[in-house]
């Protein structure tokens, strides 16, 4: 009976629902024809609109089904928060009440997401001025934004949103942001291990515990994929030192109270330690039986390494592929005895069929000529396919220095099984610089300068320099030309031309110490003797007129009272180079070095010679890490009829490509100021305003330095851009210490240093380089810690056009 009363209760409460809903939208039961359709309340939305979605139209029956229908039809346009339908006679009366505007909206708060980024989240959530507001997208949107602060490690963050009414049913939206604190892990500890230390364990992870270069590199953010990584080197770790069954039993993640700290907790299993059983390989080898096992890394009764393993089959895959069989597949299949902890270990070859190179393509290489990429090439095309040679080819394009990218995809032909199509795709680079100044000084008059220098000449691989400066006191012009591929065997031939001269009579400033009138050409051919090295021979023939002042040094009038002051030099060169380096700009992996003896032929005036050489490795220490060592080692001297090498072919050092933290050419030894000697040729100078002793230069060279090349933080694309940290040490000496005698009979010691390691300068500092559009820019921060006497320092230094 109870159970009825209630049925016949529960009927009542339906009914009186479904009547008072009928009441609220004051619809009849009966169906009627609609002679007229009203809408009232629109503002921004159009009759039209509404009229186009509304699947009720004048002369057509209504009924209960058909008017619920239209109004979920018209909700789902979005216009819309509330609608009424009504009837008045036969007329179909819609009241609806449209959803207010955005007017505006107002972010506050947000500093580790941008508000350019924030609003583009808000406008593809359908929230933007102008736009209809929903509270539903708002929700979605805050909800979002929660979670992506919470993948930055704040976890602490909370938004607030009000909504405030506006006239003409307008509303502006009030985001309020508190991003908090970011929450650093505080400590990784690892349980279960004991064939392996905490630390040694520790070390393995990306993420880290916070600690003192946390700030750059934020690896103290808790991410959840990261963690997945690091568990997987951790993994990887074990399977390399033999421990086949260890298992990563759990993984907790705990963050305090206050969402400040994070500590992660990894339980682990270690299992037992494998070692090998046997080695065997399979039959279908296509090789030599003994050269693939002269590739095998691993063997009987050693630790076993999953990745010695993999080395193992890449090794094999690789020598294939040098076969023809560029698609060959090697796997090694391991199969466990736990009875006695041993692996056997089988290599199975897939070698698939041996190819041939049907075409090989460029892709992007809008500046640069096929032709400048395909003699590159050491992948012919017709020929048999080779790993080896196709990445040969590749390694050689990013020698170039014209591409900051170059990546290679062998393609498979559709419908014919024994060929391929080896595609290159490149992303071109700036290959060169220009500079153009212009200036006033009230001595010199208008100073006008520029130069061009490209490496990859209209496109051609061609290198062009071109270089001018214009005054009133001094012309300098000259121009440089190097075809790499003069004949199509890699024969390189080049030429220059030069002219220099100055001017100073009739300027009553104090401007130099000498200068020098000179002009000349030269030519030079290369040899290649091998992929990566080269001979370089060249001549040239300069004229040199020296100019001195009345405060000119002393060691310089007594060259000039020994060897006169005008000179014609034929000159002969000869060097060899040679280079493994990955890339020709911002190199990463690999070496450099040349070696280059230059000396004056019978016939020139005088007689000198230097031997220069120069080097450098890039050793990666890291995916991320690369560290550079470098040396530059210099020797001249005079022989014959010339006492020591001539004081304008002296080596200096300082600066950029030099020691960086010292003004350039200021080490080393420095010239006696003269006590007012005159010779033919005066031009009116003095050494500087106090009479101070200005750097003279050497005879011997020797600089060096290391370099640790690490990303620079925040950039995405690092193909372009390099920062280091750096060590910095050289210095100039000079073996032809001579005592000097002015016609005043004054005698004097030029400051010659002792050449001994122990009077090398040195700084240490932090640089980067920028390969822009329009040629390399190099900045430099260094402090010298080791000092010579009158050495000039500059903390800060940078340069256009060259790179370190």
């Amino acid at each position: 009976m109870l159970v009825r009363i209630k049925k016949n209760f529960m009927k009542r409460m339906l009914l009186t629902v479904v009547i008072t809903v009928l009441m609220i939208f004051e619809v009849h039961a009966e169906s009627f024809t609609i002679s007229d359709i009203r809408i009232n309340g629109l503002q921004r939305v159009s009759v039209g609109s509404v009229l186009g979605v509304l699947p009720l139209h004048a002369g057509e029956h209504a009924d209960d089904y058909r008017l619920v229908e239209s109004t979920r039809v018209l909700f789902k346009t979005g216009f819309f928060q509330d609608i009424q339908l009504g009837r008045e006679g036969n007329v179909l009366v819609i009241k609806v009440i449209e959803r207010p505007s955005v007017a505006s909206i107002e972010l506050q708060g947000s500093k580790a997401i941008s508000t350019e980024d924030l609003m583009n989240g808000l406008k593809q959530s359908g929230i933007a001025e102008g736009e209809l507001f929903q509270g539903a997208a708002l929700d979605r949107m805050c909800n979002e934004l929660q979670r992506q602060y919470v993948a930055r490690g704040r976890y602490s963050a909370s938004i607030k949103t009000e909504v405030v009414p506006q006239p003409y049913n307008r509303v502006i939206l009030k985001i309020m942001i508190n991003e908090g604190a970011v929450a650093a892990i505080h400590h990784i500890n690892v349980v279960g291990n004991t064939k392996f230390t905490d630390d040694e364990l520790v070390s393995l992870f990306e993420l880290k515990a916070t600690n003192w270069l946390s700030f750059l590199k934020n690896d103290d953010r808790y991410i959840r994929e990261k963690l997945s990584g690091d568990l997987e080197s951790l993994r990887s770790y074990y399977l390399d030192h033999g421990y086949i069954n260890m298992d990563i039993i759990a993984t907790h993640v705990s963050i305090t109270p206050d969402k400040k700290h994070i500590y992660i907790t990894v339980n682990i299993n270690e299992g037992e330690r494998y070692t090998v059983r046997d080695v065997k390989l399979s039959s279908d080898l296509k090789i030599p039986e003994d050269q693939v096992h002269a590739m095998l890394l691993m063997q009987k009764y050693q630790v076993f390494s999953r990745k010695l393993m993999t080395a193992t089959s890449e090794l094999i895959t690789r020598h294939l592929g040098n076969e023809g069989y560029i698609f060959a597949n090697v796997s090694g299949v391991p199969t466990l005895y736990d009875y006695d902890h041993t692996v056997g270990i089988v290599f199975v070859v897939n070698p698939g069929r041996r190819v041939y190179v049907n075409r090989i393509n460029f892709y992007g290489n809008t500046r640069s000529a096929d032709e400048v990429l395909r003699r590159e090439m050491r992948q012919m095309e017709g020929s048999l396919a080779s790993t080896y040679l196709i990445d040969q080819s590749k390694i050689r394009l990013e020698r170039l220095g014209f591409f900051k990218e170059v990546n290679v995809k062998p393609q498979a032909i559709p419908g014919i099984d024994d060929q391929i199509d080896v595609n290159y795709v490149v992303e071109e680079q700036a290959s060169g610089s220009i500079t153009a100044s212009v200036g006033f000084a009230q001595s010199a008059g208008l100073i006008l300068g520029g130069s061009i220098s490209q490496n990859n000449f209209l496109g051609t691989g061609n290198k062009v320099s071109i270089g001018l400066t214009r005054s009133e006191y001094q012309s300098r012009y000259n121009f440089s030309y190097l075809d790499p591929y003069w004949t199509t065997d890699g024969v390189s031939f080049g030429y220059n031309a030069f002219y220099r001269t100055t001017d100073y009579k009739n300027l009553d400033v104090d401007v130099a110490s000498y200068a020098i009138d000179s002009f000349g050409a030269g030519v030079n051919i290369g040899y290649p003797i091998s992929e990566t090295s080269r001979f370089i021979f060249g001549f040239t023939e300069q004229h040199d007129q020296i100019k001195t002042g009345v405060y000119t040094m002393d060691e310089i009038f007594n060259f000039m009272r020994k060897d006169g002051d005008q000179f014609l030099n034929f000159k002969a060169s000869a060097g060899w180079s040679e280079s493994t380096l990955n890339k020709g700009v911002l190199a990463t992996r690999g070496h450099s070095q040349s070696l280059t003896m230059e000396t004056t032929m019978p016939g020139s005036d005088l007689s000198f010679f230097k031997l220069d050489y120069r080097g450098q490795l890039f050793q990666p220490l890291s995916d991320h890490y690369t560290m550079r060592l470098h040396a530059e080692l210099g020797y001249g001297n005079g022989y014959g009829s010339t006492s020591s090498l001539p004081f304008y072919e002296n080596y200096y050092a300082g600066g950029f490509n030099s020691v960086r933290g010292f003004k350039d050419s200021t080490l080393g030894p420095r010239g006696t100021p003269s006590r007012g000697q005159t010779i033919t040729g005066n031009i009116g100078t003095r050494v500087d305003s106090n009479n101070e002793p200005l750097p003279f230069g050497g005879n011997i060279l020797i600089q060096s330095g290391a370099e640790i090349l690490f990303p620079l933080p925040f950039v995405k694309d690092q193909h372009s851009v390099r920062t280091s940290v750096f060590w910095d040490v050289g210095n100039v000496f000079d073996s032809k210490c001579e005592q000097i005698t002015n016609p005043s009979g004054v005698k004097s010691q030029t400051d010659c240093n002792d050449i001994s390691l122990s009077n090398l300068t040195s700084s240490v500092g932090v640089g980067m380089t920028w390969v822009t559009a329009i040629g390399p820019l190099s900045f430099a921060l260094a402090v010298p810690i080791k000092k010579s006497d009158h050495a000039e320092t500059q903390i800060f230094q940078f340069s256009f056009g060259q790179t370190f």
